[in-house]
């Protein structure tokens, strides 16, 4: 069975982002990682090379093979202990890849990401031109988080968030999400043989409760369906569409690529971010609050304005000026977020005042806004 509006968004797709989760890497193995799935996925990927189409892929599994080695049981919890075993994995789990992607005269490349590399604007937009950089040699990049450097603090948390920020880092058309599963149910599958396929999604900000997007994971993984829910939602405000689907059938690619209706297929917002809005929304990690008046929050909700001085009522914080700072009402409750233009030591003698009294108060003036509407996202 074909559909016409999953074709749209297949056929249209000139970059694409896969990402291949842990428990589809184990294949049918109860210990260590599928080879056999390996060269199923690589020759799909390379297929879609030789169509035209630039393919970036973002993995799990260095964590599972370095379990395998050191004859773990059980994922370690304990941070120092998932970094030891990540980086026992992650070169046996490029080697694996390697080997995939070789006989097909494939070049791979790793790429490792941490939550600061892409929340620096700076960093993001370095790691954005690697990535193009290595399309243009006809390379595959194959991304994954630096589990061995990355603490709680910069984690992505999942590889799921991981592969929709890369989405908007490589500027992809269409975002991929391999898993163990057929897509998203209104039940959980594992428990209930009468859960159904979503084969569609309109609207991912208001699911509901009629889907099951529970955060199951198993030994190996750290995700789910929620994360790959929160995945998809991520991907629509920047315009791309995503397709879950499970990645234990070895001709997964080639299926959805020829536009069968598998998986879950969850739609674009049609108001999509900018890319840079879209880095402020979801890629950025503010720290610092800014609580602003109730005129100033409806001037920005319902007016499309940017935040002046005079609606500032309290600084939460130190930044510097270009940081993503968070937007708060009263009650410390987020309602937008952006770029400071100026730090925070020029924001607490600005508040409430003027925007003409500020080159009187601080000396000099590079703006009138704060945050200008074009570096601010309503949340």
């Amino acid at each position: 069975m074909k559909d016409n509006l999953r074709k749209k968004y297949i056929t249209a797709a000139k970059k694409v982002v896969v990402k291949i989760g842990s428990a589809v890497l184990a294949g049918r193995h109860d210990e260590g990682l599928d080879e056999a799935v390996f060269s199923s996925l690589a020759k799909g990927i390379s297929e879609l090379k030789e169509s035209g189409m630039e393919v970036i892929v973002v993995t799990s599994g260095a964590i599972a093979i370095g379990m395998r080695k050191m004859g773990l049981k059980q994922r370690p919890a304990s941070i120092p202990e998932k970094q030891a075993v990540a980086a026992l994995g992650q070169v046996s789990l490029m080697a694996l890849y390697e080997k995939a992607f070789n006989p097909l005269g494939e070049k791979v490349a790793q790429v490792l990401l941490t939550h600061d590399d892409l929340g620096s604007r700076q960093r993001f937009l370095n790691a954005r031109n690697t990535l193009l950089t290595l399309l243009g040699f006809q390379i595959i990049p194959i991304i994954n988080e630096n589990d061995t450097v990355a603490v709680e603090e910069i984690k992505f948390g999942d590889n799921d968030h991981l592969a929709a920020l890369v989405t908007n880092l490589a500027e992809a058309d269409l975002l991929i999400i391999l898993t163990d599963i057929d897509g998203l149910f209104d039940k959980d599958p594992k428990k209930d043989k009468t859960a159904k396929l979503i084969p569609q999604v309109a609207d991912v900000d208001h699911l509901g409760s009629t889907v099951w997007a529970g955060n199951t994971i198993d030994v190996f993984g750290t995700g789910g369906m929620a994360s790959k829910v929160e995945a998809a939602r991520k991907a629509a405000h920047f315009g791309v569409a995503t397709i879950v689907a499970n990645g234990m059938d070895l001709d997964i690619l080639k299926r959805i690529f020829s536009c069968v209706s598998v998986g879950t297929l969850f739609l674009p917002m049609e108001d999509r971010l900018t890319s840079k809005k879209h880095w402020i929304a979801f890629s950025a990690r503010p720290t610092a609050r800014i609580f602003v008046d109730e005129g100033a929050k409806e001037a920005i909700l319902n007016k499309g304005k940017s935040l002046l001085p005079s609606g500032i009522t309290k600084i939460d914080g130190q930044f510097e000026a270009g940081e993503v700072v968070r937007c708060v009402d009263r009650h410390g409750k987020e309602f937008a977020r952006g770029v400071a233009n100026y730090n925070s030591a020029d924001i607490e003698k600005l508040k409430g005042r003027k925007t003409t009294e500020i080159e009187n108060i601080l000396g000099y003036k590079y703006y009138d806004e704060v945050v200008h509407r074009d570096n601010l996202v309503v949340m």
